[in-house]
């Protein structure tokens, strides 16, 4: 799964195809679902930076649902599940990121304690996968984007610590995976390819566990723990 993740103005440069010249990016090492991330879409045939909370709300409601927030699509069936297909097939996005977040359990003095890894591809940002799905904020008649980050079986990836990773895109597949009119059946063909190559350039290590917290924030939550 794709739970924590981290963006940082350094991005603009690692993923110059697909962050434009004066965009600006959000400073967080510790985003959590249901806050806003960034997304890059195309709308009206124009590539736009956008914000979405990142959890799906449905297209009728007026605040975002109680109970535990959907925030990831898995790959295998994104393109059939009601609350998913939809947006598969004509909203698609791309999340972009420094890197990501995931936890393998271990136990100290016979308590259970998890222990957060940071994973990225050194050199390269991530453009993670995504869906957006828009619904009425309750601000008058403004509509607002909602969003959910693609995931995959992490097996493919050498050293992975969790079963699920986020599904990436290469470079070559921005412009085919952000069309309108493109195929979803094709387009999942697309991120079962990319995501290959993607997932074969991740590199992890542990960092502090306060990146366990979501409140923590800072640059000190990706270096390597001595």
């Amino acid at each position: 799964m794709c739970g924590r993740f981290v963006v940082t103005n350094t991005v603009q440069g690692l993923m110059p195809t697909l962050l434009e010249d004066g965009w600006t990016l959000p400073e967080s090492y510790n985003l959590a679902p249901t806050q806003d991330i960034p997304v890059v879409r195309v709308r009206d045939g124009e590539r736009e930076l956008a914000s979405a909370r990142w959890a799906i709300v449905p297209p009728r409601a007026t605040e975002p649902p109680k109970g535990r927030p959907v925030f990831n699509a898995r790959l295998e069936t994104v393109d059939r599940l009601g609350m998913f297909a939809g947006p598969f097939a004509h909203a698609r996005c791309i999340v972009p990121a420094l890197g990501y977040y995931e936890w393998t359990i271990g136990h100290e003095n016979g308590r259970e304690v998890r222990q957060p890894h940071f994973i990225h591809d050194p050199g390269h940002g991530l453009a993670m996968a995504g869906i957006v799905r828009a619904w009425r904020s309750g601000v008058g008649d403004r509509w607002a984007l909602s969003a959910a980050i693609i995931t995959r079986d992490a097996h493919v990836a050498p050293g992975e610590v969790h079963d699920r990773m986020p599904a990436c895109l290469t470079p070559e597949a921005y412009e085919a995976w952000l069309a309108e009119d493109s195929d979803p059946g094709e387009m999942k063909e697309l991120l079962e390819q990319t995501s290959l190559e993607v997932a074969h350039e991740l590199e992890h290590y542990p960092v502090s566990r306060r990146v366990n917290s979501s409140d923590n924030d800072g640059p000190d939550l990706i270096e390597p723990l001595r």
